[in-house]
């Protein structure tokens, strides 16, 4: 599994993580064959969210610490993710200082752990006061709660506001991307094409600005046709795109999950890829992803299978 130090922090993270997203109703034998997996394909980061579960708040952290029931030397050899800000039964965002300190203590309740390895805010809260946050920041950095910080689905100027108060670096913005749903990729290809939709800027440069910033992007339903319309992959409505990367698949000798994978991979901005797969076997495939380096050729054959422009 390729690893790299996430900038900003000391951690050592592999390129895919596991997101814990569906777990709620597994069994404890379930969720531990999906921790086995991940850790047999080298996959040592698991993705959290307070929200995530049939619970109002927390159902799937406290499911993955029931049963795994992690000792203290094994919570030390992972890496911890979990995310704060939405309220589920709202429906609405609650950035505030109380808000985000009660979320932590929740997480941390749930996952029966002493301290999160990254907090991510969860999707902009449109009433922001980044005074809060910071002040919630700094109380959960110094009590030893929280290690790292970072956000998730936000623009450069969100990211800006926060870092006007907030002290510690923002390391992390996990953010929709797949071979079909990749707006932050192909609109910079197509700038200034008059009649493109491809050309509107929909991502206000987000890619360029976090690459610029050591901001690590992490890529969140990385086989997502569009925004939770299902998978592209065995999807007859992309003859093209399958029949490139079942036939990349084969010369790598690999899963097509693997070439999904892959193509976000290659991008030099050294993305992490979230798969919320509960499968053991497509946590498998899509880790094997990491070890395949398409060409630039390769890349830019998906790119246009998938229905990009290149001009």
């Amino acid at each position: 599994m390729k690893t790299f130090t996430l900038p900003g922090t000391d951690l050592v993270v592999p390129a895919i993580v596991t997101g814990v997203m569906r777990i709620q109703e597994k069994t404890d034998a379930e969720v531990r064959a999906i921790f086995d997996a991940s850790l047999a394909s080298g996959i040592t980061f698991f993705d959290h969210a307070d929200i995530y579960g049939s619970l109002p708040a927390h159902g799937c952290e406290q499911r993955f610490a029931e049963a795994l029931r992690l000792t203290p030397s094994q919570r030390a050899e992972l890496v911890l993710q979990t995310k704060a800000g939405i309220v589920k039964d709202g429906p609405y965002f609650d950035f505030s200082h109380d808000h985000l300190v009660e979320a932590v203590n929740g997480s941390l309740r749930a996952l029966n752990t002493d301290y999160i390895d990254l907090l991510l805010l969860h999707r902009p809260d449109a009433l922001v006061e980044p005074e809060q946050v910071a002040q919630a920041f700094d109380e959960l950095s110094a009590a030893g709660k929280v290690r790292h910080f970072g956000v998730s689905n936000h623009t450069p100027y969100q990211i800006e506001l926060l870092k006007k108060y907030v002290r510690q670096p923002l390391v992390a913005n996990q953010v929709q991307l797949s071979i079909t749903h990749a707006p932050l990729v192909t609109q910079g290809m197509a700038m200034n094409m008059e009649q493109l939709d491809q050309s509107i800027d929909r991502t206000l440069g987000t890619l360029d600005y976090c690459r610029l910033n050591d901001i690590t992007l992490q890529a969140w339903s990385p086989f997502q046709a569009k925004f939770f319309d299902g998978p592209f992959l065995g999807n007859p409505g992309y003859p093209e795109l399958n029949a490139v990367v079942n036939r990349l698949a084969a010369s790598y000798a690999v899963p097509p999950e693997a070439i999904a994978t892959a193509w976000i991979l290659r991008h030099p901005a050294s993305w992490q890829v979230v798969s919320g797969t509960t499968s053991p076997e497509r946590i498998t495939a899509a880790a094997k992803g990491a070890d395949v380096e398409l060409t630039r050729p390769e890349w830019y054959e998906l790119y246009r299978a998938a229905g990009h422009t290149v001009p």
